[in-house]
């Protein structure tokens, strides 16, 4: 074996698959509970723009190696921004991290982040960017940033606000509450809480009809960010909003499809 055999390069900090209609991507930091870095960052900004790209993609899976979902930013990134926070090198450190998230929380197809372990700060930040969050019930969701004595960041507190409301938001925030996986899913933090075992099943069933067509996944998320927001529009918006889109729908589908017996021959 050579110094330059493959084999003795490092496992990549992020891996990805594409199969089926559904991309994954996994977050591969093991070691320090996957704690995001700013090379796992831009990963993350390069399966972004593969999945935007991809027409045949019609849902993503966000999950981890090990045992631990996330345990927020790289810590050695935010010691060297402390040194300086306002610095043009601090405020890009930052930016790269939190704009990954905002890229997975912006895709134009349904996201599922599965959890396991916990996910604090950042961490939690990039699992509530996900459409759809799954968690163990033993799992621990932390704000965590009162915990560092910082301010949240990231856009942290609208992400909580949107899942959770005024109240539950400031509990974790400003509070320093944290939640079981059992505890979000009965205050909505989480979309369900589920056995690990369990988990990869729950997500095929939620992925399987989005990953089956695509192109009309892609217009029906479309629809729900203008309708949903932030900020929401009113319901006599949203009905015009749709109603091209559902046009266009009916006029794939065709007059004969609609038959109980089958199409017309």
């Amino acid at each position: 074996m050579t110094l330059d055999d493959p084999a003795d390069a490092p496992e990549p900090s992020v891996l990805t698959e594409f199969a089926g209609g559904v991309a994954q991507l996994t977050l591969n930091n093991p070691r320090r509970k996957n704690a995001i870095s700013l090379e796992m960052a831009a990963h993350i900004g390069a399966f972004c723009d593969r999945v935007t790209d991809d027409p045949a993609i019609g849902a993503v899976v966000v999950r981890s190696a090990g045992s631990y979902f996330c345990s927020g930013a790289d810590t050695r990134d935010l010691a060297a921004s402390s040194a300086d926070p306002a610095s043009p090198e601090a405020v890009a450190r930052t930016s790269t991290v939190y704009g990954a998230f905002v890229r997975v929380g912006s895709l134009p197809v349904p996201t599922v982040a599965r959890v396991v372990g916990g996910a604090v700060g950042a961490g939690l930040n990039l699992a509530l960017a996900a459409d759809i969050l799954l968690v163990t019930p033993d799992a621990v969701l932390d704000s965590g940033f009162l915990a560092r004595n910082i301010h949240p960041g990231g856009g942290h507190l609208t992400l909580l606000g949107r899942a959770i409301g005024w109240s539950e938001t400031i509990a974790m925030a400003a509070c320093g509450r944290s939640f079981t996986g059992t505890e979000a899913a009965a205050r909505g933090l989480a979309h369900a809480a589920a056995p690990e075992a369990e988990l990869d099943t729950l997500i095929a069933e939620l992925t399987a009809a989005a990953a089956a067509d695509p192109e009309l996944t892609r217009r029906i998320m479309a629809s729900a960010r203008l309708e949903l927001g932030p900020p929401a529009v009113s319901w006599s918006s949203a009905v015009e909003i749709e109603r091209g889109v559902q046009m266009w729908s009916m006029a794939r589908k065709g007059q004969a499809s609609w038959s109980s017996r089958g199409p017309r021959r």
